[in-house]
């Protein structure tokens, strides 16, 4: 088992001792989607800490584009949940980048790759994926990819 995977587990129950309702859903939720994927395919396999991290990262984005959904509908309440939800999953996450730092990250990849141009898009896309390491969304990568190609 994973070290990350166990300590989702032993988080969920510790919330689960203190009766903290939104923790303990949060991390269940996400437990079973770790556990959908560790199912998913052939066999059933543990994942690796790197592959638990990016369910959570899906997780996360999920919580917040329905927060943004559920706030669009004016459905407050269940907006909040949402973002409370995202909260939770935050705390295992690495820190998201700041735009400056991305944009450097991606600059250097892009020089490194030698890029140029919206025809190379794909290669340097994947190098500044690499680079970013999972540390911003995909969709603000490329965001900053499109605009360093555009320059």
């Amino acid at each position: 088992m994973s070290t990350l995977k166990d300590l989702l587990t032993a988080d969920m129950r510790n919330a689960l001792k203190a009766r903290d309702e939104l923790t303990t859903s949060t991390l269940r939720m996400a437990l079973a989607a770790i556990g959908n994927a560790e199912v998913a395919g052939k066999a059933k396999r543990e994942l690796s800490d790197d592959e638990v991290l990016s369910v959570l990262t899906k997780e996360a984005k999920k919580r917040r584009e329905a927060a943004t959904a559920f706030a669009d509908a004016g459905r407050v309440e269940q907006a909040e949940k949402e973002r409370a939800e995202g909260e939770v999953l935050d705390r295992y996450l690495p820190k998201q980048l700041s735009d400056e730092d991305l944009a450097e990250l991606v600059r250097g990849a892009l020089a490194t790759g030698g890029f140029e141009g919206k025809a190379q898009l794909g290669p340097a896309m994947k190098a500044s994926q690499a680079a970013v390491a999972g540390r911003a969304e995909g969709g603000r990568v490329a965001a900053e990819v499109r605009r360093q190609l555009d320059a």
